[in-house]
């Protein structure tokens, strides 16, 4: 267990957590209807920062997206008295996209190299982690930080979530039929679609209990196995996670569930199917978008620092946008804010990859042990170059022809799995990684199991599909964003395409990292085994730049 001791929300709607949360109770929204902005040619609305903010921000050397993540950890750790910069202190950032929008100008986007920057800015003297897992990279983060200070690796974790909208991102999710021109309305009859936003949210935990601090209880990641785009419609994956968290064995302590509620058809119609089937019914629900729009790799944490401040204030904050019931699973919607005197809350998430995220966060926790993690052995080994094949300690001839190593081997050794020549490179070498692995262990692909997590590193993020998705909304006058590519560009995809061939429905993570440090991965893969239900896992390198540049070193790891 793990307890939060600082936090910050900088949105365009304040720059700390009590600015924010007294726009939001208010009603208020930053959302606004935006015509050829950035030369699109399709109107949108959103949540953006003004000029005069960004202006403000703005700090020397470093980009748009990075002035705003320093901005809102310098908030958090002014609240605190230890030392950020000691050795028992690790930086986690969560994000989908970083610094993207200046792909077009040649810059190196690499989520990694922007945590870099902002780590060695303020002072950081670990290497810093960034969880990039989709639309739940904020509770992923969490759940990570949960498990190193559980795990004893750290006494203090800085968390922070930040994205920045842009062309690249907005006309992404407009190819996907799935932005709203409108303001959003969750779980509304006549809900059509998204809106995003722009924010940063900071929240420092620290390993040692404090008297009323609010304590991260229960956290769980699960894969869905069902479509890296949309959700299972009988809500497996958000289901398995409120399960995990133990959500009905304490919904009598609970408050309210703060749902994803994007204002999708699928997402929204899911969450509700998934808190009926978990016994949730009777307990309040409420969605944010309708403040801050979607928020990205910023969302989950920024909504749970934000629940937490109207717990705090006996809140439960009202569904923004929300008139009338549009969903099939039962479930109560807020359409006004309500009371409360509970001090618990649920935190629900779901993204593209099949992941579903949930927190179960208190202010009077239960003492619940933690799970002791058993000894590892790595059962099986593989690596993959564009010139080195070796399983286990078999060397396996390369051919060398026009299509290239990976399809070659697709076709020399699976050959089965036509959804294959839709994934970009990353997933292309995970999955025929996984494939020849899983082959040598002996594990059918119709073997659906949840005690197997996918765990998997890189450095440089999905930068061959954010190239090819670039060259598609580079010429204004031939603009055509490709659905097909833009799924792509989020790495965690690999591993929803190996949990969904393999009917792999535990967690589903994620992590890019500035260097391939194996003691660092060690310690990620070690605290990962944390989680109850997770007893082996497939886990390991995986960098793609181009068909010639490439490298995979997977594992398989029991307990």
């Amino acid at each position: 267990m793990v307890y939060r001791i600082a936090d910050n929300i900088v949105s365009p709607l304040g720059m700390t957590t009590a600015e924010n949360y007294r726009a939001l109770k208010a009603g208020h929204t930053t959302l606004r209807h935006y015509s050829h902005q950035w030369g699109l040619p399709e109107p949108f609305t959103a949540a953006l920062f003004s000029q005069e903010q960004t202006e403000a921000m703005a700090i020397p050397d470093f980009t748009r997206f990075e002035s705003l993540v320093i901005h809102s950890i310098q908030d958090a750790i002014q609240q605190v008295d230890f030392d950020v910069t000691a050795s028992n202190v690790i930086f986690i950032l969560s994000t989908t996209k970083a610094n993207i929008e200046l792909l077009s100008q040649g810059y190196d986007v690499s989520p990694a190299t922007a945590v870099q920057h902002i780590a060695q800015h303020i002072g950081f003297t670990n290497k810093p982690i960034v969880v990039c897992n989709a639309c739940i990279s904020g509770v992923s983060a969490i759940m990570l930080a949960q498990r190193l200070l559980e795990a004893g690796t750290y006494d203090y974790a800085i968390v922070c979530g930040a994205d920045v909208q842009n062309v690249f991102t907005i006309s992404g999710f407009q190819s996907l039929k799935a932005v709203s021109e409108q303001e959003c309305r969750p779980f509304d009859i006549e809900r059509i679609g998204l809106n995003l936003g722009e924010a940063a949210s900071t929240i420092i935990f620290q390993r040692d209990s404090q008297k009323d601090a609010w304590a991260i209880e229960c956290s769980a990641v699960r894969n869905d196995c069902f479509h890296i785009s949309s959700p299972s419609k009988d809500g497996n994956g958000a289901f398995s996670a409120l399960k995990a968290i133990h959500a009905t064995e304490n919904k009598e302590q609970i408050a309210f569930i703060n749902a994803h509620g994007t204002a999708t058809m699928f997402n929204d119609q899911m969450e509700s199917v998934a808190i009926e089937r978990a016994g949730l019914s009777d307990i309040s629900v409420n969605a944010l978008k309708g403040y801050l729009g979607h928020t990205l790799g910023a969302a989950g944490i920024l909504e749970t620092v934000i629940s937490i401040a109207a717990i705090e204030d006996h809140t439960v904050l009202c569904t923004r946008g929300f008139e009338e019931y549009g969903v099939s699973g039962k479930m109560k919607v807020t359409t006004a804010n309500e009371a409360t005197e509970k001090q618990a809350f649920i935190k629900m998430i779901s993204g593209f990859g099949g992941g579903n995220g949930a927190l179960l966060v208190t202010k009077h926790p239960s003492p619940t042990p933690s799970k002791q993690v058993c000894s590892q052995k790595v059962t099986h080994r593989l690596t993959l170059t564009p010139k080195c094949l070796r399983i286990d300690n078999n060397e396996i001839a390369l051919s060398a022809t026009s299509t290239g190593v990976l399809t070659d081997l697709y076709k020399q050794y699976i050959n089965d799995y036509p959804k294959y020549y839709k994934m970009d490179g990353l997933s292309r070498l995970g999955f025929i990684a996984a494939e020849l692995l899983l082959k040598a262990e002996g594990a059918a692909s119709s073997d659906r199991r949840s005690d197997r997590a996918i765990i998997l590193f890189n450095h440089s993020s999905s930068i061959a599909a954010d190239l090819k998705y670039q060259e598609s909304i580079n010429d204004t006058d031939n603009f055509f964003p490709s659905p097909s590519v833009f799924v792509y560009t989020l790495p965690n995809i690999v591993t929803g395409e190996i949990a969904i061939r393999h009917q792999y429905c535990g967690e589903t993570s994620f992590y890019i990292l500035p260097d391939k440090d194996e003691e660092q991965m060690k310690a990620i893969i070690h605290a990962s085994f944390g989680d109850i239900e997770t007893k082996s896992m497939l886990t390991g390198w995986v960098n793609y730049d181009d068909k010639t540049h490439f490298e995979a070193e997977l594992n398989i790891i029991e307990i």
